[in-house]
């Protein structure tokens, strides 16, 4: 079974100015929508999505800070995809994550 290191990359967002709003499965949703987490196999690496709507040179800066402070704390953030998010198609409040 695989650890998730959830507490480090709290702190390592923090570190970045930046908080978890919501944790699911392997995912962890930042206070923004500009890009989300997701755990890998190896319990110190973690995918950086990037949301369509997001602007590269606005997230740039954020993801660079976060990388920084992932490796000071034994962390690996790498880039994943893109994804985006769309409503829910069972009229309910969730959304729907779509991947590109």
């Amino acid at each position: 079974m695989i650890t998730r290191e959830l507490g480090l990359v709290r702190e390592a967002l923090n570190g970045a100015g930046m908080d978890v709003s919501y944790a699911y499965e392997d995912l962890v949703f930042v206070g923004h929508n500009g890009f989300l987490l997701q755990f890998t196999d190896w319990q110190r690496e973690m995918l950086i999505h990037t949301n369509v709507e997001a602007r590269d040179t606005d997230m740039a800066g954020a993801i660079h800070l976060l990388q920084n402070k992932g490796t000071e704390l034994g962390l690996v953030f790498s880039m994943g995809k893109q994804y985006r998010l769309a409503p829910s198609l069972d009229g309910e409040e969730n959304i729907q994550l779509e991947f590109c």
